[in-house]
């Protein structure tokens, strides 16, 4: 499965995480690799997580663009 993650840097330098299809799930690191490694650990314990309890997996469904405006 496929789902979007929403990388920002936060005030401490930091890279933050996060995945909008699958609230709760978030995960940070001190670079960009790094989080992305992180976040597919926390991805994947969110989803064992929601088999155990035997709730439905959410599809990927946020989508990101883009937006060019004149500022």
């Amino acid at each position: 499965m496929q789902y979007l993650v929403i990388f920002e840097k936060s005030k401490d330098g930091s890279i933050w995480a996060q995945v909008p299809d699958l609230p709760g799930c978030f995960s940070s690191g001190d670079t960009i690799e790094e989080a992305k490694v992180n976040v597919v650990e926390a991805i994947e314990f969110h989803l064992e997580g929601l088999r155990a309890e035997g709730l439905e997996i959410p599809v990927s469904f946020t989508k990101a663009e883009l937006i060019t405006v004149d500022a």
